[in-house]
């Protein structure tokens, strides 16, 4: 998979992820044991886009991107 698809199935994946742990959130509060785990989830997704946003950026033909 190139790392520009990637990157858009991650950001798909970071806003489902927050809007489930709003979800969660607002009928358990954010303090929950689903809600801690869904941000925990969340946490490693977001550290994995920036991950590969990097890579993509250092990438020479994908310049004109950023």
């Amino acid at each position: 998979m190139s790392s520009l698809k990637q990157l858009t199935n991650l950001q798909k994946e970071i806003e489902q992820l927050r809007s489930k742990m709003v979800d969660i959130a607002t009928i358990y509060g954010y303090t929950s044991e689903e809600c801690i785990k869904i941000s925990q989830e969340l946490d490693g997704v977001l550290n994995k886009y920036q991950f590969v946003k990097k890579k993509v950026k250092k990438c020479p033909h994908n310049k004109h991107l950023y």
